[in-house]
């Protein structure tokens, strides 16, 4: 008889193995799955064993990322869509902070290299649309902005996340996207206003036990 996998099994023991090594500790079969409920037999029918295992915490890392950029809705202002796209990449940090550590480990194998290289995309095509809007310059590299944007996002999400900054660090996002925007050739005053509505989003996301 086939067993029906559990969605659910295959989360927990993700979860699980991303915060033993956030926390260090020693990850083997048994000290993975004691205390869930499930065998270690679990871990060669979910993920084919461990080297299974860590590629599936690594690429969950950026499938819950995903989800949370696919959330923010297009707004009419192409600049608060492109900040509130850097207030969900931090906002996925903060509610998942051990899945964030790995996810950019290059010691565990990613699954789907493209899946994860769509995230940017998100950001480089939001960049598009506000150079086509006359937001940017004509000769804004889109990768580039993105990437830039991404930069900032990524520092503050991870100083944040490993605990040298408080949450209020976050606030410094404001200024320091209204000044990689205006040098892109927005407005000062009016990207100051897009990026602080943008930015605003993050408290509406659920932050998990770090909001």
């Amino acid at each position: 008889m086939v067993r029906i996998k559990d969605p659910a099994v295959r989360a927990r023991l993700i979860d699980r193995a991303a915060r033993m090594l956030s926390a260090r500790e020693p990850v083997t079969l048994r000290s993975l799955v004691a205390g869930t409920g499930v065998s270690t037999m679990a871990v060669y029918t979910y993920f084919g064993g461990m080297d299974g295992l860590w590629a599936a915490v690594r690429q969950e890392g950026f499938t819950r990322l995903a989800a949370r950029l696919e959330e923010v809705p297009v707004a009419a202002d192409p600049v608060r869509h492109l900040t509130g796209l850097g207030a969900a990449y931090l906002a996925n940090a903060l509610a998942n902070p051990d899945l964030y550590r790995v996810m950019f480990d290059a010691g565990f194998e990613l699954q789907d290299a493209a899946a994860a290289d769509e995230t940017l995309h998100h950001l480089v095509r939001a960049v598009e649309r506000a150079r086509s809007a006359g937001r940017f310059r004509d000769d804004v590299d889109p990768l580039e902005l993105a990437t830039q944007s991404w930069t900032i996002g990524h520092g503050l999400a991870s100083l944040v996340v490993t605990g040298p900054l408080p949450r209020e660090a976050l606030a410094h996002g404001v200024p320091m996207l209204t000044a990689l925007f205006t040098s892109a050739g927005d407005d000062p005053d009016r990207c100051r206003r897009s990026v602080e509505r943008g930015w605003r989003s993050l408290t509406s996301h659920p932050l998990g036990r770090h909001g």
